[in-house]
């Protein structure tokens, strides 16, 4: 096997972000794309990593995406703050935001962000690591386009609708959780059809409701939500919460409206944001410090907290640089000198 191509993460933030700013993204919303991308690879969260820009540089190509939009902030100085990202990904609309949200927080111990008319692509471990570098406990959540199936049932009407939480800490790294509610995300169904190897067995039915391992079958097929009717009930909450509740999109809308699932899914999403020393604040406690003693004995039972891997990655990563192989370099040029060209079908 050869040798992986070492990239410094600041070099590999530079060069994604050059390709939207050369596909026509205003820079502002070239930086936010590229940096949720660039962090996947850091991370060593390939499914969330630069295997994401073709999807992105296709829904601009298709001119479904607003390469200019710039994301305008509606406040009415209550508990929720929306944010309109005018048919933009939702990178730009989330930062430009952030702030806002964090004060509102502090301000009244409990906030809400809707993001508007948004496309979305990425992890959500960003919106609430960001929250808790602020000293903020968050949710964050979205539909997305109808590929999974309801326990039970064997047609696709949820989404892979993922849910993340994130817990400040006195060190470095906060308390986080990332998941999407089935059983696994739909871009690791797409690395296994690439790398031609089958899927485990229960990440998906056949159009017939038939168990399959076969990624294509898989694809053509229905995912399945983690836990069973567990996973299948949070997945249902997030179409409600985060679609119906919103008037935005839910999955099934979503798909519709795009035409199908080849493009990046267009919807809403929602982001609560809670302050921990206003809810214990009669109590005489420190709520964070009251976290480490359950956070601690976890550790102390040799139990890994979410998150850890990903983080450990991170820091090699910023020590070492991301490992690319030669495939994954060769298709960074091939965008960088094609641009939009690269994915014309």
């Amino acid at each position: 096997m050869p040798d992986p191509h070492m990239v410094s993460v600041d070099d590999l933030l530079a060069r994604v972000t050059a390709i939207f700013v050369g596909c026509g993204l205003r820079p502002e919303n070239a930086q936010a794309v590229a940096r949720v991308i660039v962090a996947g690879e850091r991370d060593n969260c390939k499914s969330h990593g630069i295997y994401r820009i073709e999807g992105c540089l296709r829904v601009l190509a298709a001119g479904k995406v607003s390469p200019d939009a710039v994301p305008a902030l509606h406040d009415s100085g209550k508990a929720v703050i929306e944010v309109d990202a005018g048919g933009g990904f939702s990178n730009p609309a989330f930062d430009a935001a952030v702030d806002a949200l964090a004060t509102r927080a502090r301000e009244t111990g409990l906030a809400a962000l809707v993001i508007r008319d948004c496309l979305h692509f990425s992890a959500l471990w960003h919106d609430v690591e960001a929250l808790a570098a602020r000293g903020l406990a968050s949710l964050s959540m979205c539909p997305s386009y109808a590929f999974v199936a309801p326990a039970g049932g064997t047609e696709p009407l949820l989404g892979t609708n993922p849910i993340a939480f994130g817990w400040p800490r006195p060190g470095p790294q906060p308390y986080v959780f990332d998941f999407a509610t089935s059983v696994a995300a739909r871009g690791e169904i797409e690395l296994h059809r690439r790398a031609g190897q089958p899927i485990p067995e229960g990440w998906a039915i056949d159009g017939d409701g038939a168990p399959t391992t076969d990624p294509e079958t898989a694809l053509a097929g229905a995912m399945l939500t983690f836990g069973g009717h567990k996973g299948s009930a949070i997945s249902t909450m997030i179409e409600l919460m985060a679609g119906a509740m919103l008037g935005e999109f839910m999955s099934r809308e979503a798909l519709d409206f795009m035409g199908g699932g080849g493009l990046l899914p267009r919807h809403g999403a929602l982001v609560l944001a809670l302050d921990p020393g206003t809810f214990a604040a009669r109590s005489g406690r420190d709520p964070i410090a009251e976290g480490e003693k359950l956070l601690g004995a976890i550790g102390a039972q040799g139990a890994r907290l979410p998150s850890a891997r990903r983080f450990a990655a991170r820091e090699a990563a910023l020590r070492d640089g991301i490992a690319l192989s030669d495939a994954e370099m060769a298709q960074l040029a091939r965008f960088e000198a094609q641009g939009l060209a690269a994915v014309a079908d």
